[in-house]
């Protein structure tokens, strides 16, 4: 595996040992929440859909990559299946995995196919997999179960909208906040210190979001509300899920939204001209 800086925390986080499934672990991060994991001594269960390329590194004792369509039930009974027959019960559990359509599309443009298609990718999925992690967390002993956490990945776009991805920022919304909630008074029933919480990360430095990027609308609607005026890294990301993931250091939080995106205060619907307001350039302080 390619040598990397140390997780960032510089922390024992407790994480030796654990068996942690990251679902859609091929992305940006994904990648990096499997690769801190590792630097911490957890034992990963990489999972990818479609690109497996840049999991080939993951070869060794403490880790694996499986394939599975999360939106197939069958599918998610056998990557559960592998990972467990190859580590045994998988104690933590990561949902990173989600598709979002390029195209912008308002609500009263967009197909039915177009809507299934991203509830199932994205929600349906975390339904079929949260279930079958708590299914088996049901038989796994009490000094394994001890360890329980779920992290569930949200976006802005579950807690701001986001005006042509109804459909995206729908099934974000829906995991962060209903599934979420419920999910955090239901896993105690199985594992009385088991813990449920989500992150929502803003715009991340990913190589399709850097694409987009280069658009200087793009990213100026995406630092414009942003006090740090910065992009994450999928560093940012990952080391805030490892901080959850770890019962040393959060064994006390559960059912938290963990907004990772520099204090943003909503999105930008509007430009001056849109308002009706023309901005000349004696009407700005340029000292």
């Amino acid at each position: 595996m390619p040598q990397r800086p140390p997780t960032p925390t510089g922390l024992n986080l407790g994480l030796e040992g654990i068996h942690v499934l990251v679902t859609g672990a091929s992305g940006g991060i994904g990648l990096e929440t499997a690769e801190q994991f590792l630097e911490q001594g957890a034992i990963v269960t990489a999972h990818y859909n479609t690109n497996f390329e840049p999991l080939s590194h993951f070869a060794d004792s403490r880790s694996q990559v499986l394939q599975a369509d999360l939106s197939k039930e069958d599918d998610v009974i056998e990557l559960f299946n592998k990972a467990t027959y190859t580590f045994g019960p998988v104690q933590i559990l990561i949902v990173n995995h989600a598709i979002s359509i390029v195209k912008d599309e308002y609500l009263w443009e967009m197909s039915l196919d177009r809507w299934n298609k991203t509830m199932n990718a994205n929600l349906t999925s975390t339904f079929l997999v949260t279930r079958e992690y708590l299914k088996r967390l049901k038989d796994v002993s009490a000094d394994l179960k001890e360890e329980a956490c779920i992290i569930l990945i949200g976006s802005t776009a579950g807690k701001y909208g986001e005006a042509g991805h109804a459909d995206y920022a729908a099934s974000k919304s829906a995991m962060m906040y209903g599934l979420m909630m419920t999910l955090k008074n239901e896993i105690v029933k199985l594992a009385p210190l088991g813990r449920v919480n989500c992150i929502g990360p803003g715009w991340v430095q990913t190589p399709m979001a850097t694409e987009s990027l280069k658009n200087p609308n793009t990213l100026y609607a995406a630092l414009a509300t942003t006090p740090l005026k910065k992009i994450a890294k999928p560093s940012d990301i990952a080391t805030q899920i490892l901080m959850l993931s770890s019962n040393s250091l959060s064994g006390h939080v559960t059912g938290q939204v963990l907004m990772v995106e520099g204090g943003m205060e909503g999105r930008v619907l509007n430009e001056p001209e849109d308002v009706g307001i023309k901005l000349h350039s004696r009407d700005l302080n340029l000292d």
